[in-house]
């Protein structure tokens, strides 16, 4: 099973392609990637925060000890690049059943059924 990007979505930058953060040193947002897997219909959410290091300084103290998990970090905003990377990084995802898939991509982004329990 190979899964497939099909939009990108923020609920915090309007047009992911024309965005101009206003400090492009130091900005950090939600995104979005909605993911399904190829010849199917249907996506599931992946939440990453796509951030430069002045961000995560600007938002956590110095003596912090942080985990990497769910964030992308950048040293600059270039949609394109960031696409590239993300769908790249997707592709080495695959499985043979779709939560050995997403549990593969929930090493970048939030899994939306990330400990969901079924019982």
């Amino acid at each position: 099973m190979k899964p497939v990007i099909r939009r990108f979505h923020s609920p915090d930058v309007f047009n992911l392609q024309s965005y101009v953060p206003e400090n492009p040193e130091e900005f950090g947002f939600l995104l979005q990637l909605m993911i399904g897997h190829e010849g199917e219909e249907g996506t599931e959410a992946f939440d990453v925060v796509v951030c430069t290091p002045k961000w995560l300084l600007s938002k956590h103290k110095k003596d912090e000890v942080l985990i990497g998990r769910h964030y992308l970090i950048v040293f600059e905003y270039d949609f394109a690049r960031i696409a590239d990377k993300l769908n790249a990084f997707c592709e080495t995802c695959e499985g043979v059943t779709w939560p050995e898939v997403a549990q593969k991509l929930a090493r970048l982004g939030r899994w939306e059924f990330e400990d969901y329990n079924m019982s």
